[in-house]
């Protein structure tokens, strides 16, 4: 909306009209002469200018002259009419503002003020220069914060527009609808197609505005979508980097920092996926993990979907059930040395070796070097308590199977 001249206008610098009147037109005729200089010293001040396309480049200039025109119109100051500086914005697309940040439009001014200011005292009568030279810092103050405006207006429309972008990727994870439009709309985030992805699933919290997580996460290195998906708040996590290759511990790391954005109870991390498109995978694993968290309230607060393993195959997950037997039933069966009967052998002696070498006719360091290699090749020891438990569990579904 135009605002009335400011009182810094032309009439408080020469009050007389027919005299303000005259320097303006003088100061019109130039106008283009300036216009040329301000883009040649762009070219020559900003690397970031050459690199813009053909258009992009037409656009700047087209701010710049609309600027000097408008100081014109400024300085001119006919009570008449009204000005408003952030107008010489307008005539470049309000997408100008995603490709020129605000420290460039800084510069695309500061550039602007200098030339002008050096070409009035080049191509101006000398009894203009000092009136002019003055009140183009004035105008330079007025066009800066006309600037910060828009700026605050195009981040703040973005700002909730990237918040529903990211609301439908999440929901397209979770849903497993990942095709070629969920990442064109990663992408107009800013995210890398191909980096690395997990997805965590945790209850929300009382405040759904997740500035802070993505600011946390950003201090971590990350990049972070999060949304509501009913009564669980759902956060995809993605290294900053592409080439990042985060493992299942990092994982973990990370939502141990990001946990206070999350409501009370376990927070479940999937397995890390390559690229956004599986990340539904990763989502799945987490997603029956959260329902069937509850089933081990003495469990830590950030869990692993394969943490939870045991209680997601005993709620009928297909996924858990698989991953028990091949990843843990099979090594052990393929590895002989009679490492399952040594495994369920210790299970029903109630954790004691000399028992289980009793039960076995053999040797206590020979249990001991079998439970040692029963941890090596499924990745669970049988002296925990809680890795028992996974290993018999994954024993018994495995025997099931191979019937």
């Amino acid at each position: 909306m135009a605002a009335k001249p400011p009182v810094s206008a032309g009439r408080a610098f020469v009050p007389a009209a027919r005299t303000r009147a005259a320097i303006a037109k003088r100061l019109a005729a130039q106008a283009g002469r300036m216009s040329t200089a301000v883009v040649g010293e762009m070219e020559i001040r900003h690397p970031w200018y050459s690199k813009l396309s053909a258009e992009e480049r037409s656009w700047v200039n087209m701010v710049a002259n609309e600027g000097i025109n408008g100081f014109v119109q400024w300085f001119a100051d006919d009570a008449a009419s009204e000005i408003d500086p952030a107008r010489i914005f307008n005539v470049a697309p309000r997408s100008l503002t995603r490709r020129i940040n605000l420290h460039q439009t800084v510069d695309l001014i500061r550039t602007t003020i200098d030339v002008v200011e050096a070409q009035i005292g080049q191509l101006m009568p000398r009894g203009d220069r000092g009136v002019l030279q003055t009140a183009i810092l004035h105008y330079s103050r007025e066009v800066a914060f006309a600037s910060a405006e828009v700026y605050a207006r195009a981040a703040e429309s973005r700002g909730s527009w990237d918040e529903r972008i990211e609301a439908l990727i999440v929901d397209a994870v979770v849903r497993a609808d990942s095709n070629e439009d969920l990442l064109s709309r990663a992408s107009a985030l800013g995210w890398h197609a191909q980096a690395p992805v997990v997805v965590a699933i945790g209850a929300t919290a009382d405040d759904d505005d997740f500035s802070g997580l993505r600011k946390d996460a950003e201090s971590l290195g990350l990049v972070a979508m999060a949304a509501l998906h009913g009564e669980q708040l759902v956060v995809v996590l993605s290294p900053s980097s592409p080439d990042a290759q985060p493992d299942l511990e990092a994982g973990v790391g990370w939502l141990e920092s990001l946990a206070p954005h999350f409501g009370p109870g376990p927070i479940v991390v999937g397995p890390p996926v390559a690229g956004l498109v599986r990340a539904s995978d990763s989502a799945r694993a987490a997603l029956s993990g959260a329902r069937s968290a509850k089933a081990w309230p003495e469990g830590p607060r950030v869990l692993t979907a394969r943490d939870l393993l045991p209680e997601r195959a005993l709620a009928g997950n297909g996924q858990a059930r698989r991953e028990l037997v091949d990843a843990v039933f099979t090594p052990l069966a393929a590895a002989g040395g009679d490492l399952l009967e040594t495994c369920v052998s210790f299970s029903d002696q109630g954790g004691s070796v000399e028992a289980t070498a009793r039960a076995l006719f053999v040797h206590p360091n020979t249990v001991r070097y079998r439970l040692k290699r029963i941890a090596e090749v499924a990745g669970y020891s049988p002296s925990s308590p809680r890795d028992a438990y996974v290993l018999r569990l994954a024993i018994t579904l495995g025997r099931q199977h191979s019937q």
